[in-house]
């Protein structure tokens, strides 16, 4: 199957040679496009692309004939499909009644403290069959391909059991199988301590050492393992077992690092050569000098930021300090059950004061690297995946993330199929 996409009024994020590592700083504020364009793919490939200026009558016919398919743009731009680094996209049932305690005044981790939060997520999973929760998640999962995700990490951490995280992996996996989204999943175990070990979260940490990495590592279904570093939740010294663990059986280290408090994730992930450290409300410039030349990633999870009212990341002195940054929606059914990029991106530049180039890449290209998949996928290059979206008709990019509520799209390309 070949697509021959002519008329494109502007190609963006356009990279003649793909990025060899994260953009960071000032290179984070370039987004390189191409104004009145055609793109062509083979297979599931990008196959080149061009000016339409360049292409003579002859040039221009015979493209058309080459192609399985011929789609005129006219006029509309193309963008590369987001690239969301930092997603819970396996759960059951939603948690909007917390939703109402939040509103009466409870915190975050007051509802934890009641039996709510995590672990009511976790009761729900524990009773929802493999076939139900992927239902439910195939849902959610067709609902971000329509706002133009094409590749998704997907975590672990409503189980909590062997049994139970297992199934969300699996679950997980097939996501990836049943739907053109790129799928990379992530163990997160250590996400809270079920209600079996109250009082005892060293016994919960020796369970995933001893049961849970194996078990997880014996049938291939993570190739991340993160944990959540805070306070009433998981120490930096229980990151450093299950990280050390972890790392033995071949999954890359992330951190939910520094949401609530300076915890310490920055660090202990920087330290275990983490792929990414995400939150990150709170840090500042001893955290951003550990960062400095890490490799990695600093994600921005600003619908988390929004929907718990709490103070966003210094995004803006990050970038002085040359970090690369992505940002990810965090798709929970806790503190942001949604999964619009574009959203993400509109928060990242009213509340961060960050440039719609700087969140364009940092929803592309660095959320490709947060996850391991830059050789496929993040920017327009030849040799990427096809996996991108036409808009309707909108007067520049900077118009993605300005008109945050509106359904921009209009055609959906993923593995060079349209949907």
């Amino acid at each position: 199957m070949s697509l021959f996409i002519k008329n494109i009024k502007k190609l963006v994020n356009v990279r003649q040679r793909q990025p060899e590592s994260p953009l960071g700083g000032q290179d984070m504020l370039s987004l390189p496009c191409m104004e009145g364009a055609w793109l062509k793919t083979e297979g599931d490939r990008i196959a080149g692309f061009g000016l339409m200026k360049d292409l003579d009558a002859g040039e221009l016919e015979a493209m058309e004939l080459s192609a399985d398919e011929v789609v005129d743009a006219d006029g509309r731009m193309v963008f590369p499909s987001y690239c969301d680094s930092h997603t819970h996209l396996v759960y059951a049932g939603s948690r909007e009644m917390e939703f109402m305690d939040k509103l009466r005044g409870l915190s975050y981790q007051e509802i934890a403290r009641r039996g709510g939060g995590i672990l009511n997520s976790v009761e729900l999973l524990h009773n929802t069959s493999e076939d139900e929760l992927l239902r439910q998640t195939l849902e959610r999962a067709w609902e971000i391909i329509s706002l133009g995700t094409g590749a998704v990490e997907i975590k672990s951490g409503y189980g909590l059991t062997v049994e139970d995280e297992i199934k969300m992996l699996r679950v997980a996996r097939r996501v990836g199988e049943e739907t053109p989204l790129k799928v990379r999943t992530t163990f997160l175990g250590a996400h809270a301590v079920p209600a079996r070990y109250k009082g005892d979260r060293t016994g919960y940490v020796d369970e995933i050492v001893r049961d849970m990495i194996p078990a997880v590592a014996a049938e291939g279904l993570a190739d991340y393992v993160d944990i959540f570093v805070e306070e009433g939740f998981f120490s930096v010294e229980d990151a450093c077992r299950i990280f050390g663990e972890a790392v033995k059986y071949g999954m890359v280290p992330k951190v939910h690092a520094n949401q609530m408090s300076f915890s310490g994730g920055v660090q202990v992930g920087v330290r275990y050569g983490a792929a990414s450290v995400d939150h990150l409300e709170f840090t500042g410039p001893e955290e951003f000098k550990v960062l400095q030349g890490s490799g990695a990633i600093a994600t921005l999870l600003p619908g988390a930021t929004f929907f718990l009212d709490m103070d966003y990341p210094e995004a803006k002195e990050m970038l002085e300090y040359n970090l690369p940054l992505a940002i990810a929606s965090n798709y929970n059914p806790g503190s942001c059950p949604s999964g619009d990029m574009k959203f993400m991106m509109a928060l990242a530049m009213i509340k961060m004061r960050l440039t719609p180039e700087t969140v364009l890449n940092a929803a592309t290209v660095n959320g490709a690297f947060a996850m391991g998949v830059a050789g496929d996928y993040g920017c327009i290059a030849t040799g990427k995946k096809a996996s991108l979206f036409i808009t309707k008709r909108i007067p520049s990019y900077e118009f993605v993330p300005y008109s945050f509520t509106s359904q921009l799209i209009d055609t959906i390309i993923l593995n060079g199929k349209q949907y």
